[in-house]
């Protein structure tokens, strides 16, 4: 090369950069031209393309499976709403509109599934949802609720998302259904002795920074126990009974005293009735009386103050006298 030669050495600079660096140069040229030839807002597509996913994946399902049969267009549409397409719910229904994009605290949806609201509880009747469910819907409404679902289903695409197959697979990941596991009693270091429940609750109480109450003393405890085990309040002599005794397991033999009452299958046996929507009479066309439903009450109360095993009680319920060797009362 030429020393004398005037470009020699010259510092010529293209974007910050000396003219030595042309081959980065025409690098970043390049970018900056393809970068004009792609599609304007990519960055927005994918996002959208993750928000409809997001959808798709966590909020469709449950809408389908919770929902559907209460607020479609195919079905009751119960309060006017309508969940399976997104116009259904934006517009909302007797309430007025069930979400608002973005502000998922004022959205009557979320306060419905939280159960904030009497009366405006969701599902109707069915078991709260999961936190994370909930946490789930919280955050598709705060991040627009993107819906792709354009148009109401068809009867056939409904009956699709409603399948009893994907149902099932959902529920299945309810806690209720998991193998029971073996747990271990946290350490209590301030409480060694302590009933194994009593170390859970005193840990779940450190966790959030609370301390126990104070223990109760003698006549609010029998009155405690007394109403929980029989539901009814303890009768004077009792409560003297009780303040007198001054053995160490006095209130361990109050406790078997109020189980060994016949006032303990009639307490408990009650709240197996409710479950089982247990009446004497049809409640509905005149109200007619079913005859010896009673029966069924009696035999209740006296499998609970024989302290019958859970396990033996619903298989009686399920089999009755086809049990091979029925427990005759």
């Amino acid at each position: 090369m030429d020393a004398s030669r005037p470009e020699f050495g010259r510092k010529e600079t293209l974007f910050g950069m000396k003219r030595g660096n042309s081959l980065r140069s025409g690098v970043l040229l390049t970018m900056i031209a393809l970068s004009a030839l792609l599609p304007k807002g990519l960055g927005a597509d994918q996002s959208k393309a993750s928000a409809i996913e997001f959808f798709e994946a966590k909020i469709r399902p449950v809408l389908a499976q919770e929902c559907y049969e209460c607020h479609s267009i195919h079905g009751k549409q119960k309060g006017g709403l309508v969940l399976d397409h997104r116009e259904g719910l934006r517009k909302g229904g007797d309430s007025g509109a069930a979400l608002l994009p973005g502000d998922a605290g004022a959205s009557l949806l979320l306060q419905a599934i939280r159960h904030s609201i009497d009366d405006l509880e969701m599902p109707k009747n069915g078991a709260k949802l999961e936190p994370a469910v909930i946490a789930d819907f919280e955050k598709w409404i705060q991040m627009g609720a993107p819906d792709p679902r354009d148009h109401p289903p068809s009867a056939a695409e409904l009956a699709r998302d409603t399948d009893w197959a994907a149902v099932r697979e959902r529920r299945m990941s309810w806690w209720s259904f998991q193998p029971i596991l073996e747990g271990q009693p946290p350490a209590t270091p301030n409480q060694p002795d302590t009933h194994p429940i009593d170390r859970f609750v005193s840990n779940a109480l450190q966790q959030r920074n609370l301390t126990p109450s104070a223990t109760a003393d003698r006549e609010v405890l029998i009155r405690r126990l007394s109403f929980n085990l029989r539901g009814l309040p303890p009768v004077p002599d009792e409560i003297a009974t009780f303040l007198n005794d001054e053995r160490p397991d006095a209130y361990e033999r109050l406790v078997e005293t109020y189980l060994a009452s016949p006032d303990f299958g009639e307490r408990w046996a009650r709240h197996w009735m409710d479950w089982l929507r247990y009446a004497d009479s049809h409640g509905s066309e005149g109200d007619p009386m079913i005859p010896n439903a009673w029966r069924y009450r009696d035999y209740l109360i006296r499998a609970l103050n024989a302290d019958v095993p859970v396990d033996q009680l619903i298989r009686e319920h399920l089999a009755g006298d086809l049990l091979e060797n029925p427990r005759i009362n």
